[in-house]
């Protein structure tokens, strides 16, 4: 089995229902099913078998059915955000060296071959069968979000995903029965996989050529959904534009970052019927931990382990540490990565298990609890201090929406602590009151050393908080202290 390898089942068993959703464009499922044999068939003209297709697309029924294509025939898709700069976009083209780019018509690249991507158009044949290949062979190639630099390009094997599915299965018992929005970029691997693993399994998906908040409500509600993905700031924003509850969702799946868990009381009252996930876990690694409602969790725990993965939690030697003892986290499970597709090896390994350089510790229930990146820790007076642990407790008040903590050069201290915090509109940021908020949440080595309101606040396409960028605003000096 590969990844598509069941989509001519269920053009066949139900071929009038709705397999996609985008926006107001619908499509049943012996569409999609002609789709992909069109954009299979122009594939075996176009490029040989083998060779990577990268995709400059943005969200559509044609972009999945192009993704899809590619599964099919044995080609390796490289999906890349069409919102890139043009640079990054060449950088990307000439380290993955594609035999065929797919791009938008307002998309300019120079020195590919390039073809403007079909509407989509069913197919008048019925006869493609889809080649039969490995399931360790590479179908995808995604890029991490460049929240902390530069993205890099990751490979999937189609058995990577294939296990996810089943893991998927384990935790959350997701069927053919329902109804799946994720409404965020495809670009982003959280949205991708969720529409991919929709229709291997036959669930009708429901996307957006672009995020709207109230739109995915729109459609969510008229076609009953069942389950919803998003990354934290998306899900706050379905939160305020919410104008009834979504009766019909049992799951909220949140990833990408850490929950806020001021805004767990208005996530209730935005689907009430639903239980809520957050997964830990990284592009490299796909899922490791998971913190379910109705499950025993401590609240600075990110969870336990996902279905069918072990965390090991070591020191720099490799070694074991006991429970408690803080160090790098390691997963092994059938989820992993294949390898990096346009950057040299910058993950760590221990025999079969991989790091991506978070640091954290097991507790003795074996909750995994998170303290930072080792690449974003800070250190300050002799003391080590992870950004992250002072933005989980910033967003812990319900008047911050977003927090950016990080470290400048200081004479005195080696670094001072520097925290943007991007507020509720209709308060006024004062520092006395996020120095109280804090107080009996950190140590006091962990208190910002100035508090501050920058002009803009930065995201990556993924809806993350681009903590590059926005380290970048404190040199430009486009913030203002609060006073």
């Amino acid at each position: 089995m590969t990844i598509g390898s069941s989509l001519a089942r269920f053009a066949e068993d139900k071929p009038d229902a709705l397999a996609i959703v985008c926006d107001d464009e619908t499509v049943a499922w012996r569409q999609l099913w002609r789709a992909v044999q069109a954009n299979a068939e122009d594939l075996e003209a176009r490029c040989p078998a083998g060779r990577s297709v990268a995709l400059i697309l943005r969200n559509s029924p044609s972009m999945l059915t192009h993704f899809l294509a590619c599964a099919l025939t044995g080609r390796e898709a490289a999906v890349i955000d069409p919102a890139w700069p043009h640079v990054r976009i060449a950088d990307a083209l000439e380290a993955l060296k594609p035999a065929l780019v797919y791009r938008e018509s307002d998309c300019e690249i120079s020195g590919s071959i390039t073809v403007n991507a079909r509407a989509y158009l069913p197919s008048t044949k019925d006869n493609f069968l889809a080649k039969r290949i490995g399931p360790d062979g590479s179908f995808y190639v995604g890029f991490t979000s460049g929240s902390t630099g530069k993205p890099k390009g990751y490979r999937r094997s189609h058995r990577s995903w294939l296990e996810s599915f089943e893991g998927d299965r384990a935790e959350f018992g997701v069927t053919q029965d329902d109804v799946i929005l994720a409404p965020g970029s495809m670009t982003h691997s959280l949205f991708l996989y969720a529409a991919v693993h929709g229709l291997h399994i036959g669930a009708t998906i429901l996307i957006s050529r672009s995020f709207h908040p109230g739109r995915a409500l729109r459609m969510a509600m008229k076609h009953r959904a069942t389950v919803a993905y998003g990354a934290p700031t998306q899900l706050r924003m379905l939160i305020d534009a919410q104008t009834e509850p979504l009766l019909t969702l049992r799951w909220v799946l949140s990833s990408g970052a850490k929950w806020f868990a001021a805004a767990s009381d208005d996530l209730a009252r935005l689907a009430p019927n639903a239980r809520f996930a957050e997964f830990y876990g990284a592009s490299e690694l796909s899922f490791v931990a998971v913190r379910k409602s109705g499950e025993a969790c401590p609240e600075t725990s990110v969870g336990r382990a996902f279905a069918n993965v072990t965390i090991s939690v070591r020191n720099d030697e490799g070694d074991l540490l006991t429970p408690g003892k803080v160090g790098r986290v390691y997963a092994r499970s059938p989820y992993l990565f294949m390898g990096y597709a346009t950057d040299d090896e910058s993950i760590t390994r221990h025999e079969d298990e991989m790091s991506v350089g978070d640091m954290g510790f097991l507790d003795s229930s074996d909750f995994l609890h998170l303290v930072g990146r080792a690449d974003r820790m800070i250190v300050t007076s002799g003391k080590n201090v992870y950004a992250e642990e002072i933005e989980r407790a910033l967003e812990q008040s319900p008047r911050v929406r977003a927090a950016a903590v990080f470290g400048v050069p200081d004479p005195l201290r080696g670094q001072k602590i520097i925290a943007f915090v991007l507020h509720e509109e209709d308060h006024a940021l004062l520092r006395a009151d996020i120095t109280r908020s804090l107080r009996g949440l950190l140590p006091s080595a962990f208190i910002p050393h100035v508090v501050a309101r920058p002009f803009e606040w930065r995201w990556t396409s993924s809806g993350k908080t681009d903590f590059k960028a926005m380290r970048a605003l404190w040199d430009e000096g486009a913030w203002e202290e609060a006073p």
